[in-house]
């Protein structure tokens, strides 16, 4: 009892307020802010690790509308009529290897039906400040039903709270995937038709998942992809007021159809299948979204945990591969008189913005063009108009698609449109954090099923590859394959060519020319400046790097 009140002096917290016993293995925490128990399991016993856990006081949140599918969190955003764009971006998930070093941090979230979790988990969202958060709904996994099964749910004789209900085997796919750092593809279930929504939804991005369901501890396989386990207990005469209320509103169903199937489904379920659950919980939450104590104690241990997996890229880039030999991978536009008279004109610090646009647009052609002859092809032989067979060659992958960086790599695909009818073109936004120095990413617009394209992946400056790094890896995460894509810039320093080629050796790399040195600031030297400024006539920060992405003009 004594620990206790030291911790809860310290944070200015009332003694009398609050009391802790030992029950069933648990640590019981009770105050006028809320009640939470928080079993041995996942802080230990020690002072230090009660310590960390004991929470600040602070106020409420406003409630927010249930929904029955995933959604993303509502981090700091620059909403525009067309484009969304996260002003606190995504730090690194890999290493220097290009090989993702840290998986999504996944926290579960059971309880009975209508007890509260996806408030508990939106409070939760809110109070991380974080972004890159996805909540993930197993109501989105409910089994498509056949017309016999729809007949019964109609009479509400069918048992959506049984474990036989979900699709385990999709379920645990897609969070495997999810935490792994890949794009996945989320189910919409209709709850009127009992069936799956055509189009669905498409995940990417992960730091934190907060997975919620009311069988969310029941499978095995799950219970190992969870880091945090959370139990949402709330009295079943509230649980039942809500259903009421969200069934007769929300889902269009009569006051006697939703007490039957609670009668005959749902309370049965919860006493056989979710309630002894609550024993494998970490964190066992009293009276839901209200407890404001037990979601500030689980918004620190995630914190701790995030800044334990932090991670440092281009630190090690600017450290790594020097005095290699230029990789294979690398093909370097012939220096002719007519490129290398372009490059004199725009490296040039006098050249004026017009002559700047019209030399790097023919750079751009000439790099284009050189990078589509890297594409598979065979030999396709056609009759010309004379009645003669002409052997030539034609590409034999589905399609092709452009994936600019921007903002200077969306200058570059004008010259792409020019040579590749119907192109599909994605866009990816990467910034530095001027605090850390790591490349961040803070959005992206990418053609569906990009998995089956070839990737041509447009920057116009490479100096250290932290940013081409990570537009790689973002494609890899939507299953585009590292032999598909091809990197082309119009300049880049020895060391981005070695970080690309060091940490995705099949990707292929096509520039116009290759510096030997990058300074201190990231500066490609001898260089050509800020591209992205010299070419849209806007000025440049001071403290610029070649690498820097400005958020696009709209």
């Amino acid at each position: 009892m004594g620990l206790c009140i030291k911790m809860c002096k310290a944070r200015g917290i009332d003694k009398e307020a609050v009391f802790y016993s030992r029950s069933n293995g648990l640590w019981i925490f009770q105050s006028s802010l809320g009640e939470v128990s928080i079993s041995r399991m996942l802080h230990g016993s020690g002072e230090g690790s009660l310590d960390r856990l004991l929470p600040s006081v602070s106020s409420g949140l406003s409630p927010r509308k249930r929904t029955t599918s995933q959604c993303k969190s509502e981090p700091p955003l620059l909403r525009t009529s067309k484009r969304t764009i996260y002003t606190a971006g995504r730090p690194p998930w890999y290493n220097e290897h290009g090989a993702q070093s840290k998986e999504a941090f996944v926290i579960g979230l059971c309880g009975g039906s209508a007890s509260g979790k996806t408030t508990v988990a939106r409070k939760i969202i809110e109070a991380l400040d974080v972004p890159w958060v996805v909540l993930l709904s197993m109501d989105s996994f409910y089994k498509v039903l056949s017309k016999e099964e729809q007949n019964l749910a109609a009479s509400n004789d069918y048992n959506f709270d049984h474990p036989d209900a979900f699709d385990f085997s999709l379920l645990t796919h897609t969070l495997r995937k999810l935490k792994k750092g890949k794009s996945v593809k989320i189910p919409v279930y209709d709850f009127n038709t009992h069936g799956r929504q055509k189009d669905w939804k498409t995940v990417y991005g992960a730091s934190v998942i907060i997975f919620e369901g009311i069988m969310a501890f029941t499978d095995k396989e799950l219970l190992q992809l969870l880091d945090m386990k959370i139990f949402v207990d709330t009295d079943s005469d509230i649980r039942l007021v809500r259903r009421l209320r969200r069934d007769i509103t929300e889902r269009g169903r009569d006051i006697e159809g939703v007490i039957k199937q609670y009668n005959k489904f749902v309370k049965p379920a919860f006493e056989q299948y979710i309630e002894p659950t609550m024993r494998l919980a970490d964190i066992v939450v009293p009276r839901g979204g209200g407890n404001m104590v037990a979601i500030d104690l689980i918004v620190q241990h995630v914190h701790s945990q995030l800044e334990e997996r932090e991670l440092s890229v281009r630190a090690a880039l600017a450290s790594a591969h020097q005095a290699q030999p230029l990789p294979q991978t690398l093909s370097v536009l012939e220096s002719t008189p007519q490129v290398r008279g372009m490059h004199t004109i725009i490296r040039n610090k006098e050249t004026s913005r017009d002559e700047f646009i019209f030399y790097s647009k023919r750079l751009m052609r000439l790099l284009i063009e050189r990078a589509l002859s890297f594409l598979p092809s065979q030999v396709h032989i056609v009759q010309t108009p004379q009645g003669e067979d002409y052997e030539g060659r034609s590409f034999t992958g589905k399609r092709i698609t452009g994936v600019s960086i921007l903002r200077a790599g969306e200058t570059m695909e004008p010259a792409l449109r020019a040579v590749c009818k119907d192109v599909r073109i994605g866009k990816i936004l990467i910034q530095t954090n001027q605090d850390t120095g790591e490349p961040e990413l803070h959005y992206l617009r990418l053609p569906k099923d990009i998995g089956e394209d070839h990737v041509i992946l447009m920057d116009c400056t490479v100096s250290t590859g932290a940013a081409a790094m990570m537009a790689v890896r973002v494609l890899l995460d939507h299953d585009v394959q590292e032999d598909k894509i091809l990197l082309v810039s119009l300049l880049m320093a020895e060391m981005g060519v070695h970080s690309v080629a060091y940490a995705f050796p099949q990707v292929k790399i096509i520039t116009t020319a290759v510096d030997k040195k990058v300074n201190d600031l990231f500066h490609i030297i001898p260089g050509i400046g800020n591209f992205g400024d010299r070419y849209f006539g806007t000025d440049a920060p001071p403290d610029w790097s070649d690498e820097d992405m400005d958020e696009p003009s709209y």
